[in-house]
């Protein structure tokens, strides 16, 4: 209240100066009581002229951007000018500080892998994240206002727009068919609604995958249990001469040795999706692990194919080698498996020119299709299942290999076609390969049957 003094203050003394003034013009003109009116009155219109002309100054910086610092004046009017300024800056500081926390929540929101949708009470777009865009086939800034009835006609959204409590979840598909979407949408403010987009394509796929997974070990199970069951209620009910009870030991062995087989591949699928990467500084000779497998694959052959495979003597992996054994096992064990007798299947192993390392193993058997190459790796897939069975195959064997592949960092490629035989290549990246000397080629190994 400091300000209130000078306000009194300076007015009273300028009036008292002019009165004073007039009173002694007056006197020389004989009229002390007319000068001193005058006076005074000068003096009033003085003081209310600076009151005057610090208004229009205090009211022009109002007008205008405010961006200088605002007029300072002693008494009411300087009073006035401090506070208006701090209050404006102060709202100012509140704005950009408003700003930033929107800005921060809109960052944040466009950092989320669900889209965002704002929409007003006309249904009209008013803020878009990328995310909701790329989902529903929006321009961010584009279809601002737009109403989105106009850019998204699927029927299910359409519905789940005018549906006046919209609680449950809609499923429908992207733009373009590319994938599917869950939408989910809730009413706030005065008719505002907010969606929420997620894209569930590999949550989906997954699903789907597992109860095909579910499903086919249940198949590949029961038709050797069934089995099973059933020769033991044979024996168990009627007589049976020794060879047919040596028969149906027989059977009840092999589908119990079929079952041990898929539980097993099922605990290294299981183990493989659970490890850690193998390490990159664990070396292991190529040419042991070669000949072991050409070792089992002449068991398995029995004489009935043709079996050979390069030397590699310099060459060496790093990895596990259960893992790397059991790939290139299950791919000498499938061309014995898939070639007829008398056909050959070869072992190669070169290092490319780009550093990469390639085991091939090639066969001259009944090759396949190429519109079945792209889902041969996939769990309890089968070209030919009675075949498959057959064999001795648990439909495994090529998902091991592609698992055990990606976690070395490499892949698998495949080649074949009808009646002409198969190639499947082991490819692993730079840093898991090494030989003294890449470029000469791999005298053949020779192993026993």
């Amino acid at each position: 209240m400091l300000w209130f003094i000078p306000r009194l203050l300076v007015p009273a003394a300028l009036i008292a100066l002019c009165a004073a003034l007039g009173t002694l013009f007056g006197h020389a003109h004989q009229a002390p009581w007319l000068g001193a009116a005058v006076g005074t009155l000068l003096g009033l219109s003085w003081a209310v002229l600076i009151d005057v002309l610090r208004a229009a100054r205090l009211l022009r910086w109002l007008q205008g951007p405010q961006d200088t610092q605002a007029p300072r004046h002693t008494g009411l009017w300087g009073e006035l000018a401090y506070r208006m300024e701090r209050s404006l800056r102060q709202r100012e500081q509140a704005v950009q500080n408003e700003s930033q926390r929107l800005a921060e929540f809109l960052s944040a929101i466009e950092a989320s892998p669900n889209g965002v949708l704002l929409l007003d009470a006309q249904a009209q777009i008013a803020w878009c994240s990328a995310v909701a865009a790329d989902h529903l086939g929006l321009d961010a800034r584009r279809d601002l206002q737009q109403p989105v009835t106009n850019l998204v006609r699927t029927p299910a959204f359409v519905g789940l727009l005018q549906s006046q409590s919209p609680r449950e979840p809609i499923t429908m598909p992207m733009p373009g068919g590319t994938g599917t979407l869950q939408v989910v949408m809730r009413a706030y403010g005065e008719g505002q609604k907010l969606v929420i987009s997620q894209d569930v394509t590999e949550r989906l796929r997954a699903e789907a995958m597992r109860r095909d997974f579910v499903a086919n070990v249940s198949h590949e199970i029961r038709t050797p249990l069934t089995v099973l069951a059933g020769f033991v209620e044979t024996m168990s009910s009627l007589p049976l001469s020794e060879p047919e009870r040596k028969r149906v030991l027989s059977l009840m062995t092999q589908q119990t040795g079929r079952m041990q087989v898929l539980v097993s591949d099922l605990l290294t699928l299981a183990q493989l999706e659970g490890s850690p990467r193998p390490p990159t500084d664990r070396w292991l000779p190529l040419a042991p692990l070669l000949k072991r497998v050409v070792a089992d694959a002449n068991t398995l052959s029995g004489g009935r194919h043709v079996i050979s495979a390069a030397a590699a003597l310099e060459a060496e992996w790093a990895g596990l080698e259960p893992e790397l054994l059991s790939a290139v096992a299950n791919l000498a064990t499938n061309a014995v498996r898939y070639t007829p007798e008398g056909g050959r299947i070869e072992l190669g192993w070169q290092i490319r020119g780009d550093g990469t390392g390639e085991l091939e193993v090639r066969d001259t058997g009944i090759g396949i299709a190429r519109e079945h190459l792209p889902r041969l790796t996939e769990r309890f897939y089968r070209v030919d299942g009675s075949r498959s069975r057959d064999t001795g195959g648990t439909g495994l064997g090529l998902a091991i290999v592609k698992h055990v592949m990606q976690r070395h960092g490499g892949s698998l490629e495949i080649d074949s076609e009808p009646g002409k035989g198969s190639c499947f290549r082991l490819i692993l990246p730079a840093g898991r390969v090494r030989s003294h000397n890449p470029l000469q080629a791999s005298p053949p190994l020779t192993v026993e049957p």
